[in-house]
């Protein structure tokens, strides 16, 4: 491998591999770790270890909340992108931004902004990386308006399993001219190919938007008040959902208050377009349907907007800040959301875990948090299971997936198999053998 890549601050091998690429919760170890600079070492790097029948794990900038890029068989040769984050090239005319995988959303979205455009998908860490995105078609705030990842790649580069290059998609904006190679890789979480290369649809910045914020006394009355406000046809570029407790996390963690002290639960959302009247006359509307459930509405100015929309972003900061964790992304039908909502509170009495949930209403993604608080390891992994188990076959028999946009990884790779329909998961298995025969891609993840 040293052979390779020479420059030896970009390979790290048995013992001198960095403990944060090892596996967090168990004894095997990686084999190496290679930082390529550029497409032809990843693909040098993958045809060395195709040779030696290594396993292979891609990894980004490590924000994952599922475990995919976490070695779990032993082994690895880990192919780390972090340093591949150029930009390749921006193209006013299709708007078009074509980027290396290890840049980050932050990036991406300055240099979006910096042209009067928007990258529109709005994950909320935003220093994940944009290889990590695609890997698990991440979506973020803004999904209900402008989709989630998929619906914003144009083009791909795709090393496979044996360092074969695949160029998937383009320019262009539409596609039938074949199976949909690219969205096949788009959500595969590393188990089909390394992506090398990634072409973003970029979308003129709206010129105005404005934001307002509804308190309920439960999130029941909330969840109905989405559903209301999206019969009317109207598409609010972001529409959050979050209880007191959670935002209580994000105060304490910014050391700043809410601007509602107002209830248990809220509604943050953003109208965007290019005609003003348009945004006032939906948050009209917006506010009549509020009437008949809310038991507060503010109307934000551009100040006091950043700040609630910085707060939504820093929940989950400040959980961490509190105690350990488990973030799950489960989705229903947007008018099964309240029933969720409701399940995971009788599930907290039940297994006695506090719960805690927020998450992306107008798309029916829940992000219920598993608390650990002061449990043992032992109690706390007996409790969790337990709670899973409940928790995800009602999801299914909601109609819901067990992930939305973290994907499924190592972490609920077991719940997956078990919840997902057979027949599905068997085609999944030939796709894999298919492009990855030898099973050297992110094994003992998704399958």
């Amino acid at each position: 491998m040293k052979n390779i890549i020479q420059d030896s601050s970009r390979v790290f091998i048995g013992t001198d591999v960095p403990d944060v690429y090892q596996n967090p919760f168990g004894a095997n170890k990686v084999y190496g770790v290679v930082k390529p600079i550029n497409e032809d070492e990843v693909i040098k790097a993958v045809q060395f270890a195709n040779a030696q029948n290594m396993p292979i794990i891609a990894r980004g900038a490590n924000t994952g909340d599922a475990g995919s890029q976490i070695p779990v068989v032993g082994g690895e040769l880990i192919i780390d992108v972090s340093l591949m984050n150029k930009v390749v090239e921006v193209d006013l005319e299709t708007m078009t931004l074509t980027v290396e995988p290890g840049i980050t959303l932050e990036n991406v979205q300055k240099i979006a902004d910096e042209h009067g455009l928007m990258y529109a998908p709005d994950p909320a860490s935003k220093m994940s990386s944009i290889g990590g995105n695609v890997s698990t078609n991440a979506g973020g705030m803004r999904a209900i308006k402008y989709g989630a990842t998929r619906e914003n790649v144009r083009g791909m580069h795709v090393v496979l399993a044996d360092g074969t290059k695949l160029a998937l998609g383009g320019k262009t904006i539409k596609d039938a001219s074949g199976y949909d190679l690219l969205d096949l890789f788009i959500g595969s979480e590393g188990t089909l190919g390394i992506t090398t290369q990634v072409s973003l649809k970029l979308v003129p910045k709206p010129k105005f938007n404005k934001s307002m914020v509804l308190a309920f006394n439960d999130p029941f009355k909330a969840t109905d008040t989405v559903i209301e406000i999206l019969k009317t046809g109207i598409l609010p570029a972001a529409l959050e959902l979050f209880d007191r407790e959670s935002i209580k996390f994000s105060e304490s963690f910014l050391n700043k208050k809410f601007i509602s002290q107002t209830g248990e639960a809220y509604i943050l959302l953003t109208v965007d377009g290019n005609e003003l009247t348009n945004i006032n006359n939906s948050l009209d509307l917006i506010h009549q349907i509020g009437d008949k459930k809310a038991i507060e509405q503010i109307f934000l100015n551009e100040k006091e907007a950043t700040e609630a929309w910085q707060m939504r972003d820093s929940i989950l900061y400040g959980i961490m800040n509190a105690t350990y964790f488990e973030m799950l992304d489960e989705v229903v039908p947007i008018n099964k959301f309240a029933d969720m909502i409701r399940y995971t509170k009788e599930l907290e009495t039940k297994h006695g875990i506090r719960v805690l949930n927020f998450g992306h209403s107008g798309d029916g993604n829940i992000h219920t948090i598993m608390m650990k608080d002061a449990l043992s390891d032992d109690v706390w992994q007996a409790k969790r299971h337990a709670f899973l188990d409940d928790l995800y076959k009602e999801v299914y028999r909601l109609g819901g997936l067990i992930s939305a946009e973290h994907g499924v990884g190592y972490f609920k790779r077991e719940h997956f198999l078990k919840m997902t329909n057979q027949e599905n998961i068997h085609v999944m298995k030939l796709i894999k053998k298919a492009l990855d025969p030898k099973n050297l891609l992110n094994p003992g993840k998704v399958f």
